[in-house]
């Protein structure tokens, strides 16, 4: 399974993954944003771009700004790779597990 790891490099930034959060709880402007973080505005829509870049928000125009929201089509594109990984994990797990018990008999 292939996969992009552009999100995963954006969530790596603390701050980005603070803003990520943010967002997450409920959609906000590059100015509310501002508001919550201790980081200048221009700081807070480059964090945007970058994780907007990898799939993670995408922006509503609402007026004179953006709202942003979680894009739920790149979260899932990392969910289903997270899950696949996991799903690999623990296949190799229980077949570890299952040659033990075999061995030991």
């Amino acid at each position: 399974m292939s996969y992009d790891y552009a999100a995963m490099i954006a969530l790596a930034d603390p701050t980005r993954r603070q803003v990520f959060e943010l967002v997450a709880e409920q959609p906000r402007s590059v100015a509310e944003l501002t508001r919550c973080l201790p980081v200048s505005q221009p700081a807070v829509s480059q964090h945007l771009k970058v994780l907007k870049d990898a799939r993670l928000v995408h922006a509503e125009p609402r007026g004179a700004s953006n709202i942003y929201h979680i894009d739920p089509h790149g979260l899932g594109e990392m969910r289903a790779w997270l899950d696949h990984i996991w799903g690999e994990a623990l296949d190799a797990f229980r077949k570890e597990i299952n040659d033990s018990r075999e061995k030991e008999r």
